[in-house]
């Protein structure tokens, strides 16, 4: 997790001790510059629960990072019940990330699955969350959906309309004011002020997907967030008033 940067350029310095040290021995080392977050081993039930424990209660982690698929179960598959029964007990900052989906060799057409596939299978995930009424039976689980909401601003309204003819009528536009989005990848010039139609600019944190995404593109994308008009009502760093205050007390202080 990151804290939003300022208007002067971004410095982004390797951290050595990342090949020596585990996540959770860097936390301690610099408690206020770093948060923790728990990864579960999916879809094995019985370890994940004892992960949480271990994190949650030993480690202190600020949130656990789920995938938005494991080998091509999403999270509302029913055997993951009890995970999400421990999360929504937690009150849990769930961070998702997308992975490949299930056939990806072919959906890709051999070209990089980040261009399109990973963000199809966050829009999946969470439309399945919705669909399957998790969204609204864990009211107290923290979604954070990464990539400015992916394509659930576009497909959100038609989700809802074509939902009503199915058994589990879901009103997608509704629910997905409700949880947070990271601004990592490319929201502008599109895909932010779609998200922005739905969505209140309290539900925006800011995410730079390093080293994922290389640091000169960090630095580009930071400033054209800084300087955007759509952020100006947006607060993105850790001030007592923020989102991320609200999710990551800890770092806040």
């Amino acid at each position: 997790m990151s804290h939003y940067p300022s208007r002067r350029p971004v410095c982004i310095r390797p951290v050595a001790i990342v090949r020596k040290a585990s996540r959770a021995e860097i936390v301690a080392r610099a408690p206020d510059r770093f948060g923790l977050a728990a990864v579960l081993p999916l879809p094995d039930v019985e370890g994940s629960l004892a992960e949480l424990t271990r994190a949650g209660d030993q480690l202190g982690a600020d949130a656990v990072a789920l995938k938005t698929n494991y080998h091509g179960r999403y999270l509302g598959d029913p055997e993951f019940t009890p995970v999400l029964d421990e999360l929504e007990r937690r009150a849990a900052v769930v961070l998702l990330h997308p992975t490949s989906p299930p056939c990806w060799e072919t959906t890709a057409l051999g070209r990089p699955r980040p261009m399109l596939e990973f963000l199809f299978d966050t829009t999946r995930c969470v439309v399945d969350l919705a669909m399957s009424g998790i969204l609204t039976r864990y009211p107290r689980i923290r979604w954070v959906v990464p990539h400015a909401g992916a394509v659930l601003p576009i497909v959100a309204h038609r989700v809802a309309l074509i939902s009503t003819v199915t058994s589990t009528p879901a009103d997608l536009p509704a629910l997905l004011g409700g949880l947070y989005y990271d601004l990592a990848g490319v929201p502008l010039p599109v895909a932010l002020p779609a998200l922005l139609e739905l969505v209140d600019p309290g539900k925006l944190l800011y995410g730079s997907d390093f080293p994922f995404t290389p640091a000169p593109a960090v630095e580009y994308l930071a400033e054209t967030l800084a300087g955007a008009p759509e952020l100006a009502d947006a607060r993105l760093g850790l001030t007592p008033d923020s989102p991320g205050a609200q999710l990551f007390p800890r770092l806040a202080g």
